[in-house]
């Protein structure tokens, strides 16, 4: 679908999936004639999962959130639903990151439409799709809406009351923001806003855009990148998709780890793990020094390097991508200080990933800063909704000289 094209629907109930490089949070809004919430119960989020037709499904991490609407159920008066989506991270926007909302038919799950909104920038939360009524014919239209005030935005835009004064400014030119309303919105109101946009055009929900005649192409960085033209350098935060050739990789990869010592003579201790997590970022187990082979041989580490001397890779860790459990989604790679010393103390870390069959280097991560800490999150490795694995290159600092210390904060950054 193309920004303002819209289908009529082929089943009674249907699910909006939005997924992206970063975990994103997904809402649903049901709205009246005047295109306004007719109550702050019909604002559907993660701390308000269900509402009369509408519910909000969680992907826990791996999979895409969702909203799911039943249209026979939908109260009278309810005309349209607005799926809307941002990213998890306070104050991020989408420029550099590809959104894309799959309709579904919610009962055999088959595909009805995609959508990815085009030139994002500086938008910190969007209006995805909407699905509305007109003429006794239930449709969903592809919008792309963007915000630079994030969900606060969008929810007071439609009625709903935070408990924090909207920015006027930041959103569509022919907003009329509400004056500040007592925190009746059962939910966590988002970051502080970024600074707003320049003024928009009216919002495509009163005046659909026109399909863009020539797509500009993407800038650097945007969309996803897979493994079809080689090895892969990713700086921090960036995502490779496991795909090469339009094929998933299921094969054994290797992820090696390496470092050398800041100061001459000076032996650091470093250890690399892997820590196995499930759906609902419940750890699984830890594989390090002390327990080289967990989920029965899928995940097997080569051994303890006490200096960090040598050329190459310091620890490997082989991980079989096609004999991972199912409940097993999530991958953190990290690597401690055993001895106490910081990584200011540490030169050349880095994390790669190669080929276990062929030898060949897939992905490169060059930490190039450090911070005085004792443990890192070098990457980590997610299962998609579509069953391949893409790779996030982390480099996130935190206070933990063992495993047994990252398990939480490494289960936060999934």
């Amino acid at each position: 679908m193309t920004p303002g094209s819209n289908i009529p629907l082929t089943a009674a109930r249907v699910a909006v999936d939005v997924t992206a490089p970063v975990r994103l949070d997904v809402s649903g809004l049901l709205l009246g004639a005047d295109g306004k919430v007719r109550s702050d119960d019909d604002f559907i989020f993660y701390n308000q999962p269900a509402g009369p037709g509408v519910t909000y499904r969680s992907g826990g991490g791996t999979a895409p959130d969702a909203i799911l609407v039943d249209t026979a159920a939908l109260p009278a008066g309810v005309e349209k639903i607005v799926v809307t989506a941002s990213p998890d991270a306070a104050g991020q926007s989408f420029q550099g990151i590809e959104p894309t909302a799959t309709l579904r038919d919610s009962d055999s799950g088959s595909v009805l439409a995609t959508f990815t909104p085009p030139r994002l920038a500086t938008e910190t939360a969007l209006v995805v799709m909407e699905i509305y009524l007109r003429g006794g014919v239930w449709k969903a239209r592809a919008v792309g809406q963007g915000y630079a005030n994030g969900l606060a935005g969008i929810a007071t835009d439609f009625g709903v009351s935070v408990d924090e004064e909207p920015t006027p400014a930041a959103a569509p030119a022919s907003a009329s923001a509400p004056a500040p309303a007592p925190a009746s919105m059962p939910v966590t109101p988002p970051a502080p806003p970024v600074p707003p946009a320049p003024p928009a055009a009216p919002p495509a929900w009163q005046t659909p855009p026109a399909p863009p005649t020539a797509p500009p192409a993407p800038p650097a960085g945007s969309g996803k990148i897979n493994l079809d033209k080689g090895r892969v350098s990713l700086q921090k935060n960036q995502t490779v998709s496991l795909v090469k050739g339009g094929r998933p990789l299921l094969s054994q990869v290797k992820m090696g780890l390496g470092w050398e010592p800041a100061y001459r003579g000076k032996d650091i201790d470093l250890d690399a793990s892997v820590i196995a997590y499930g759906p609902q970022r419940n750890h699984i187990d830890s594989c390090y020094f002390g327990k080289l082979s967990i989920l029965n041989g899928a995940v097997k580490h080569s051994g303890d390097n006490l200096t960090g001397e040598g050329a190459g890779d310091d620890e490997v860790i082989v991980v079989d991508l096609g004999r991972l459990p199912a409940d097993t989604t999530g991958l953190v790679f990290t690597v401690n200080s055993f001895s106490g010393q910081k990584f200011t103390e540490v030169a050349k870390a880095y994390c790669r990933l190669i080929d276990a069959t062929t030898g060949e280097e897939l992905v490169r991560f060059d930490l190039t800063t450090a911070e005085p800490q004792t443990g890192v999150m070098m990457a980590k490795l997610i299962r998609q909704f579509s069953g391949e694995w893409e790779m996030t290159a982390m480099g996130e600092f935190v206070k933990s000289r063992t495993v047994r210390g990252m398990v939480k904060p490494a289960a936060q950054a999934l």
